[in-house]
Protein backbone atom coordinates (compact mmCIF):
# COMPACT_ATOMS: atom_id res chain seq x y z
CA UNK A 1 0.00 0.00 0.00
CA UNK A 2 1.33 3.61 -0.80
CA UNK A 3 0.28 6.53 1.21
CA UNK A 4 -2.51 8.90 0.17
CA UNK A 5 -0.20 11.95 -0.56
CA UNK A 6 2.43 9.17 -2.64
CA UNK A 7 -1.20 8.12 -4.83
CA UNK A 8 -2.27 12.06 -4.94
CA UNK A 9 0.90 12.88 -6.49
CA UNK A 10 1.16 9.98 -9.02
CA UNK A 11 -2.42 10.86 -10.16
CA UNK A 12 -1.40 14.75 -10.60
CA UNK A 13 1.74 13.62 -12.14
CA UNK A 14 -0.32 12.64 -15.28
CA UNK A 15 -2.94 15.30 -15.58
CA UNK A 16 -3.08 17.19 -18.53
CA UNK A 17 -3.99 20.89 -19.09
CA UNK A 18 -7.21 21.24 -21.03
CA UNK A 19 -6.93 23.12 -23.85
CA UNK A 20 -8.69 26.16 -24.58
CA UNK A 21 -12.31 27.08 -26.22
CA UNK A 22 -14.09 30.04 -26.71
CA UNK A 23 -17.34 30.62 -25.27
CA UNK A 24 -20.14 32.84 -25.21
CA UNK A 25 -20.80 34.69 -22.09
CA UNK A 26 -24.33 33.26 -21.82
CA UNK A 27 -22.26 29.95 -22.00
CA UNK A 28 -19.67 30.48 -19.73
CA UNK A 29 -20.89 29.78 -15.84
CA UNK A 30 -18.79 27.79 -13.63
CA UNK A 31 -16.16 27.42 -16.63
CA UNK A 32 -11.99 28.64 -16.04
CA UNK A 33 -10.70 31.37 -17.83
CA UNK A 34 -8.10 29.73 -20.08
CA UNK A 35 -5.60 33.15 -20.38
CA UNK A 36 -5.66 36.96 -18.98
CA UNK A 37 -8.09 38.79 -20.32
CA UNK A 38 -7.91 43.02 -19.85
CA UNK A 39 -10.38 45.94 -20.55
CA UNK A 40 -11.04 46.62 -24.43
CA UNK A 41 -12.97 49.70 -23.44
CA UNK A 42 -12.72 52.53 -20.66
CA UNK A 43 -15.88 52.52 -17.87
CA UNK A 44 -17.56 55.24 -17.81
CA UNK A 45 -16.11 56.46 -21.06
CA UNK A 46 -16.78 60.39 -20.61
CA UNK A 47 -17.03 62.29 -17.25
CA UNK A 48 -20.51 60.86 -16.22
CA UNK A 49 -23.09 62.21 -13.47
CA UNK A 50 -23.61 60.15 -10.62
CA UNK A 51 -26.97 61.70 -9.61
CA UNK A 52 -29.99 63.19 -10.58
CA UNK A 53 -29.60 66.78 -11.27
CA UNK A 54 -27.92 70.04 -12.68
CA UNK A 55 -24.61 70.16 -14.22
CA UNK A 56 -23.11 73.41 -13.61
CA UNK A 57 -20.14 75.31 -13.27
CA UNK A 58 -19.53 75.33 -9.58
CA UNK A 59 -18.44 78.59 -9.10
CA UNK A 60 -22.13 79.77 -10.43
CA UNK A 61 -23.54 78.44 -7.29
CA UNK A 62 -20.84 80.55 -4.84
CA UNK A 63 -22.40 81.90 -3.01
CA UNK A 64 -26.37 79.53 -3.12
CA UNK A 65 -29.74 81.73 -4.14
CA UNK A 66 -28.35 82.73 -7.37
CA UNK A 67 -30.68 81.75 -10.19
CA UNK A 68 -28.97 79.97 -12.85
CA UNK A 69 -30.84 79.64 -16.41
CA UNK A 70 -31.88 76.07 -17.28
CA UNK A 71 -30.55 75.85 -21.10
CA UNK A 72 -31.44 71.86 -21.84
CA UNK A 73 -30.81 68.56 -20.36
CA UNK A 74 -29.30 65.25 -21.41
CA UNK A 75 -30.30 61.86 -20.31
CA UNK A 76 -28.03 58.99 -20.59
CA UNK A 77 -26.95 57.37 -23.23
CA UNK A 78 -27.29 61.24 -25.01
CA UNK A 79 -24.57 64.06 -24.92
CA UNK A 80 -25.34 67.86 -25.22
CA UNK A 81 -25.02 69.97 -28.21
CA UNK A 82 -24.07 72.71 -26.78
CA UNK A 83 -21.45 73.93 -23.75
CA UNK A 84 -22.79 75.40 -20.09
CA UNK A 85 -21.82 79.06 -19.93
CA UNK A 86 -21.56 81.55 -17.16
CA UNK A 87 -24.88 80.84 -15.10
CA UNK A 88 -25.89 78.18 -16.74
CA UNK A 89 -27.29 75.12 -16.16
CA UNK A 90 -28.19 71.75 -17.69
CA UNK A 91 -30.97 69.13 -16.48
CA UNK A 92 -28.94 65.84 -16.34
CA UNK A 93 -29.52 62.68 -15.69
CA UNK A 94 -27.63 59.08 -13.65
CA UNK A 95 -25.10 58.11 -15.94
CA UNK A 96 -25.39 61.06 -18.62
CA UNK A 97 -22.38 62.71 -19.74
CA UNK A 98 -21.01 65.84 -18.48
CA UNK A 99 -21.27 68.81 -20.67
CA UNK A 100 -18.51 70.54 -21.96
CA UNK A 101 -17.73 73.40 -19.55
CA UNK A 102 -19.71 71.84 -16.85
CA UNK A 103 -17.71 70.74 -13.69
CA UNK A 104 -20.24 69.49 -10.89
CA UNK A 105 -23.63 68.23 -10.59
CA UNK A 106 -25.72 69.99 -8.23
CA UNK A 107 -28.37 67.52 -7.17
CA UNK A 108 -32.20 68.29 -7.41
CA UNK A 109 -32.97 67.63 -3.87
CA UNK A 110 -30.80 70.41 -3.40
CA UNK A 111 -32.27 73.09 -5.91
CA UNK A 112 -35.54 74.33 -6.89
CA UNK A 113 -37.21 75.96 -9.83
CA UNK A 114 -38.79 78.76 -11.06
CA UNK A 115 -39.79 77.85 -14.89
CA UNK A 116 -36.23 78.24 -16.72
CA UNK A 117 -34.58 78.86 -13.70
CA UNK A 118 -32.65 76.57 -11.11
CA UNK A 119 -31.52 78.00 -7.59
CA UNK A 120 -29.15 76.17 -5.63
CA UNK A 121 -29.90 76.40 -1.96
CA UNK A 122 -26.31 74.90 -1.66
CA UNK A 123 -22.38 75.87 -3.20
CA UNK A 124 -21.16 72.80 -4.70
CA UNK A 125 -17.38 71.97 -5.28
CA UNK A 126 -15.72 71.38 -8.12
CA UNK A 127 -15.86 67.49 -9.68
CA UNK A 128 -19.09 66.85 -7.14
CA UNK A 129 -21.18 64.25 -8.03
CA UNK A 130 -18.98 63.47 -11.28
CA UNK A 131 -17.72 60.13 -11.93
CA UNK A 132 -14.52 60.72 -14.15
CA UNK A 133 -13.61 58.88 -16.93
CA UNK A 134 -12.03 55.47 -16.24
CA UNK A 135 -13.11 55.83 -12.80
CA UNK A 136 -13.46 51.80 -12.85
CA UNK A 137 -11.13 51.36 -15.51
CA UNK A 138 -9.60 52.31 -18.73
CA UNK A 139 -8.98 50.22 -21.86
CA UNK A 140 -5.91 47.91 -21.83
CA UNK A 141 -6.43 47.60 -17.90
CA UNK A 142 -5.69 44.62 -16.63
CA UNK A 143 -9.77 42.32 -16.00
CA UNK A 144 -9.90 38.74 -15.29
CA UNK A 145 -6.41 36.80 -15.13
CA UNK A 146 -6.59 33.39 -16.02
CA UNK A 147 -7.86 30.63 -13.67
CA UNK A 148 -10.66 32.40 -12.64
CA UNK A 149 -13.79 30.50 -12.37
CA UNK A 150 -16.39 31.88 -13.90
CA UNK A 151 -19.19 33.20 -11.87
CA UNK A 152 -21.70 36.04 -12.19
CA UNK A 153 -19.35 38.53 -11.12
CA UNK A 154 -16.63 37.53 -13.01
CA UNK A 155 -19.16 37.36 -16.06
CA UNK A 156 -20.40 40.93 -15.22
CA UNK A 157 -17.20 42.20 -15.15
CA UNK A 158 -16.13 40.36 -18.88
CA UNK A 159 -19.01 41.92 -20.38
CA UNK A 160 -18.80 45.70 -19.02
CA UNK A 161 -14.51 45.16 -20.22
CA UNK A 162 -16.19 44.34 -23.71
CA UNK A 163 -15.91 40.87 -23.95
CA UNK A 164 -18.70 39.20 -25.76
CA UNK A 165 -16.68 35.93 -26.09
CA UNK A 166 -14.02 34.13 -23.06
CA UNK A 167 -11.36 31.81 -23.89
CA UNK A 168 -12.47 28.75 -21.05
CA UNK A 169 -10.54 25.72 -20.37
CA UNK A 170 -12.37 22.66 -21.91
CA UNK A 171 -14.81 20.48 -19.43
CA UNK A 172 -12.38 16.95 -19.39
CA UNK A 173 -14.23 14.36 -20.36
CA UNK A 174 -14.71 11.50 -17.69
CA UNK A 175 -16.52 7.86 -18.47
CA UNK A 176 -18.09 6.28 -15.52
CA UNK A 177 -18.92 2.72 -15.38
CA UNK A 178 -20.54 0.59 -12.29
CA UNK A 179 -19.58 -3.15 -12.41
CA UNK A 180 -21.05 -5.93 -10.58
CA UNK A 181 -24.11 -8.35 -11.45
CA UNK A 182 -25.86 -7.23 -7.87
CA UNK A 183 -26.46 -3.77 -9.10
CA UNK A 184 -29.62 -2.47 -10.75
CA UNK A 185 -30.37 0.92 -12.07
CA UNK A 186 -32.06 3.46 -10.14
CA UNK A 187 -35.88 3.46 -9.85
CA UNK A 188 -35.59 -0.25 -10.83
CA UNK A 189 -36.90 -3.26 -8.40
CA UNK A 190 -33.91 -5.16 -7.48
CA UNK A 191 -34.57 -9.02 -6.99
CA UNK A 192 -32.98 -11.37 -5.03
CA UNK A 193 -29.84 -10.06 -3.94
CA UNK A 194 -29.72 -6.87 -5.96
CA UNK A 195 -29.21 -3.55 -5.17
CA UNK A 196 -29.41 -0.18 -6.69
CA UNK A 197 -26.49 1.25 -8.36
CA UNK A 198 -25.45 4.80 -6.43
CA UNK A 199 -22.07 5.35 -7.56
CA UNK A 200 -22.43 6.33 -10.90
CA UNK A 201 -25.11 9.19 -9.85
CA UNK A 202 -23.24 9.96 -6.85
CA UNK A 203 -19.99 10.59 -8.17
CA UNK A 204 -20.91 11.83 -11.89
CA UNK A 205 -22.49 14.58 -9.82
CA UNK A 206 -19.80 15.93 -7.61
CA UNK A 207 -17.20 15.33 -11.33
CA UNK A 208 -19.78 17.82 -12.97
CA UNK A 209 -19.92 19.92 -10.04
CA UNK A 210 -15.80 20.09 -9.89
CA UNK A 211 -16.33 21.41 -13.57
CA UNK A 212 -15.79 17.55 -15.51
CA UNK A 213 -18.38 16.34 -18.82
CA UNK A 214 -19.74 13.06 -17.90
CA UNK A 215 -20.30 10.08 -19.72
CA UNK A 216 -22.01 7.50 -18.30
CA UNK A 217 -21.27 4.07 -19.74
CA UNK A 218 -24.02 2.01 -17.46
CA UNK A 219 -23.12 -1.23 -15.52
CA UNK A 220 -20.94 -3.93 -16.64
CA UNK A 221 -21.50 -7.35 -15.48
CA UNK A 222 -18.90 -9.55 -13.85
CA UNK A 223 -17.88 -10.91 -16.83
CA UNK A 224 -14.44 -10.01 -18.12
CA UNK A 225 -15.45 -9.94 -22.26
CA UNK A 226 -18.59 -7.72 -21.45
CA UNK A 227 -16.18 -5.30 -19.38
CA UNK A 228 -13.34 -5.47 -21.92
CA UNK A 229 -15.93 -4.34 -24.22
CA UNK A 230 -17.21 -1.68 -21.75
CA UNK A 231 -13.75 -0.14 -20.96
CA UNK A 232 -13.59 0.03 -24.94
CA UNK A 233 -15.58 2.72 -24.62
CA UNK A 234 -13.76 4.98 -23.52
CA UNK A 235 -11.40 5.79 -25.68
CA UNK A 236 -10.46 8.88 -26.68
CA UNK A 237 -11.85 10.77 -22.99
CA UNK A 238 -9.63 11.93 -20.49
CA UNK A 239 -10.73 9.88 -17.59
CA UNK A 240 -12.35 6.45 -16.91
CA UNK A 241 -13.77 5.90 -13.67
CA UNK A 242 -15.28 2.43 -12.68
CA UNK A 243 -16.86 1.46 -9.56
CA UNK A 244 -16.37 -2.04 -8.12
CA UNK A 245 -14.72 -4.60 -9.34
CA UNK A 246 -10.90 -3.29 -8.17
CA UNK A 247 -10.29 -5.60 -5.21
CA UNK A 248 -9.40 -9.37 -4.89
CA UNK A 249 -12.45 -11.21 -5.19
CA UNK A 250 -12.70 -13.86 -7.17
CA UNK A 251 -15.81 -11.57 -9.35
CA UNK A 252 -13.37 -8.48 -9.27
CA UNK A 253 -11.99 -7.91 -13.23
CA UNK A 254 -11.37 -4.63 -13.44
CA UNK A 255 -7.87 -4.91 -13.84
CA UNK A 256 -7.68 -8.16 -16.09
CA UNK A 257 -10.38 -6.60 -18.47
CA UNK A 258 -8.41 -3.54 -18.47
CA UNK A 259 -5.06 -5.46 -18.93
CA UNK A 260 -6.44 -6.99 -22.13
CA UNK A 261 -6.87 -3.60 -23.29
CA UNK A 262 -2.94 -2.74 -22.69
CA UNK A 263 -3.19 -1.06 -19.22
CA UNK A 264 -0.45 0.49 -17.84
CA UNK A 265 -0.56 -0.02 -13.97
CA UNK A 266 0.87 2.61 -11.84
CA UNK A 267 -0.38 1.55 -8.65
CA UNK A 268 -3.14 -0.57 -6.89
CA UNK A 269 -3.94 -0.22 -3.06
CA UNK A 270 -3.54 3.07 -0.72
CA UNK A 271 -3.46 3.49 2.92
CA UNK A 272 -6.43 4.35 3.53
CA UNK A 273 -9.67 4.01 5.08
CA UNK A 274 -12.50 4.08 3.17
CA UNK A 275 -11.12 3.21 0.16
CA UNK A 276 -8.08 0.80 0.03
CA UNK A 277 -8.40 -1.10 -3.29
CA UNK A 278 -8.04 2.18 -5.63
CA UNK A 279 -6.92 1.00 -8.98
CA UNK A 280 -5.01 3.97 -10.77
CA UNK A 281 -3.30 3.43 -14.53
CA UNK A 282 -3.24 4.25 -18.20
CA UNK A 283 -5.17 2.92 -21.20
CA UNK A 284 -3.63 4.69 -24.28
CA UNK A 285 -4.06 8.30 -23.65
CA UNK A 286 -6.94 7.29 -20.86
CA UNK A 287 -6.38 8.00 -17.36
CA UNK A 288 -7.79 4.74 -15.31
CA UNK A 289 -9.13 5.40 -11.90
CA UNK A 290 -10.83 2.11 -10.17
CA UNK A 291 -12.80 3.13 -7.04
CA UNK A 292 -13.64 0.83 -4.55
CA UNK A 293 -17.79 -0.36 -4.84
CA UNK A 294 -18.78 0.09 -1.31
CA UNK A 295 -20.40 3.45 -1.86
CA UNK A 296 -18.94 5.33 1.00
CA UNK A 297 -15.52 3.86 -0.52
CA UNK A 298 -16.22 5.47 -3.84
CA UNK A 299 -17.16 9.16 -2.61
CA UNK A 300 -14.39 9.40 -0.07
CA UNK A 301 -11.83 8.31 -3.21
CA UNK A 302 -13.63 10.80 -5.35
CA UNK A 303 -12.95 13.68 -3.55
CA UNK A 304 -9.50 13.16 -2.71
CA UNK A 305 -8.24 11.94 -5.88
CA UNK A 306 -10.78 12.38 -8.80
CA UNK A 307 -11.48 16.08 -7.64
CA UNK A 308 -7.92 16.52 -7.89
CA UNK A 309 -7.37 15.14 -11.28
CA UNK A 310 -10.40 17.46 -12.67
CA UNK A 311 -9.14 20.35 -11.08
CA UNK A 312 -5.63 19.99 -12.23
CA UNK A 313 -6.78 19.69 -15.24
CA UNK A 314 -8.93 22.81 -15.58
CA UNK A 315 -5.43 25.04 -14.12
CA UNK A 316 -6.97 25.01 -10.36
CA UNK A 317 -5.40 24.55 -7.44
CA UNK A 318 -5.94 20.44 -7.02
CA UNK A 319 -5.58 21.09 -3.20
CA UNK A 320 -7.97 18.95 -0.72
CA UNK A 321 -8.97 21.94 1.45
CA UNK A 322 -9.11 21.56 5.14
CA UNK A 323 -10.15 23.23 7.82
CA UNK A 324 -9.35 22.70 11.71
CA UNK A 325 -11.79 21.71 14.05
CA UNK A 326 -11.90 20.13 17.52
CA UNK A 327 -12.84 16.72 18.82
CA UNK A 328 -15.64 16.55 20.63
CA UNK A 329 -15.22 13.10 21.74
CA UNK A 330 -11.85 11.16 22.43
CA UNK A 331 -10.66 9.38 19.43
CA UNK A 332 -8.07 5.78 19.97
CA UNK A 333 -5.09 5.74 18.05
CA UNK A 334 -4.98 5.04 14.72
CA UNK A 335 -3.04 2.26 12.76
CA UNK A 336 -1.44 2.76 9.18
CA UNK A 337 -3.93 3.59 7.45
CA UNK A 338 -5.10 6.88 6.82
CA UNK A 339 -8.99 7.43 8.39
CA UNK A 340 -11.62 9.99 6.63
CA UNK A 341 -14.25 9.45 9.02
CA UNK A 342 -17.83 11.14 8.74
CA UNK A 343 -18.80 13.48 11.40
CA UNK A 344 -20.83 15.97 12.56
CA UNK A 345 -20.99 19.55 13.70
CA UNK A 346 -22.35 20.01 17.21
CA UNK A 347 -21.44 23.86 17.49
CA UNK A 348 -18.24 25.84 18.73
CA UNK A 349 -16.07 26.88 20.78
CA UNK A 350 -15.19 30.33 22.33
CA UNK A 351 -13.20 31.41 19.32
CA UNK A 352 -15.45 30.04 16.77
CA UNK A 353 -13.87 26.50 15.97
CA UNK A 354 -16.39 23.87 15.11
CA UNK A 355 -16.56 21.10 17.89
CA UNK A 356 -17.11 17.99 15.39
CA UNK A 357 -18.53 14.25 16.39
CA UNK A 358 -17.31 11.09 14.21
CA UNK A 359 -20.52 9.29 13.43
CA UNK A 360 -20.89 5.99 15.66
CA UNK A 361 -20.37 3.81 12.90
CA UNK A 362 -18.17 3.96 10.06
CA UNK A 363 -19.19 1.22 7.59
CA UNK A 364 -18.09 1.85 4.33
CA UNK A 365 -21.62 1.02 2.66
CA UNK A 366 -23.46 3.19 5.20
CA UNK A 367 -24.25 5.81 2.41
CA UNK A 368 -26.90 7.46 4.44
CA UNK A 369 -24.57 8.80 7.08
CA UNK A 370 -21.86 10.04 4.13
CA UNK A 371 -24.92 11.74 2.73
CA UNK A 372 -25.70 13.40 6.07
CA UNK A 373 -22.49 14.33 7.32
CA UNK A 374 -21.49 17.37 7.71
CA UNK A 375 -17.35 16.84 7.79
CA UNK A 376 -14.87 14.59 6.89
CA UNK A 377 -12.10 14.24 9.77
CA UNK A 378 -8.85 13.39 8.54
CA UNK A 379 -6.86 11.44 10.68
CA UNK A 380 -3.11 10.76 9.87
CA UNK A 381 -1.24 7.43 9.86
CA UNK A 382 -0.81 6.11 13.53
CA UNK A 383 -1.67 9.11 14.60
CA UNK A 384 -1.88 9.10 18.59
CA UNK A 385 -4.87 9.05 20.53
CA UNK A 386 -6.54 12.26 20.69
CA UNK A 387 -8.72 13.83 23.93
CA UNK A 388 -11.95 15.79 23.17
CA UNK A 389 -10.98 18.88 22.63
CA UNK A 390 -7.84 18.62 20.48
CA UNK A 391 -7.31 20.15 16.85
CA UNK A 392 -8.24 18.13 14.07
CA UNK A 393 -8.81 18.94 10.11
CA UNK A 394 -11.99 18.28 8.19
CA UNK A 395 -12.99 18.95 4.89
CA UNK A 396 -16.26 20.34 4.61
CA UNK A 397 -18.35 18.35 2.76
CA UNK A 398 -21.23 20.54 1.68
CA UNK A 399 -18.38 22.51 0.05
CA UNK A 400 -16.35 20.60 -1.20
CA UNK A 401 -19.61 18.02 -2.89
CA UNK A 402 -20.64 21.01 -4.70
CA UNK A 403 -17.72 22.94 -6.35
Amino acid sequence: MIPVEEARRRILARARLMPEEWLPLARARGRVLARDIVALRTQPPHDVSAMDGYAVRAADTDPPGRPLRLVGEVPAGRTFPGRVGPGEAVRIFTGAPLPPGADAILIQERARTEGDRVIPEVTVEPGRFVRPAGLDFRAGDPGLAAGTLLDGRSLGLAAALGHGWLPVRRRPRIALLATGDELVWPGATPRGAQIVASNSIAVGAMAEAWGAEVVDLGIARDDPAELTRALEQARGLEVLVTTGGASVGSYDFVQEAAGRLGLELDFWKVAMRPGKPLVFGTLGETLLLGLPGNPVSAAVCALVYLRALVRASLGLDPTLPMARARLAVDLPANDEREDYLRGFIEGTDGEGCWQVRPAGRQDSSMYRTFAQADVLIRRPRHDPPRQAGALVEVIDLATITRG
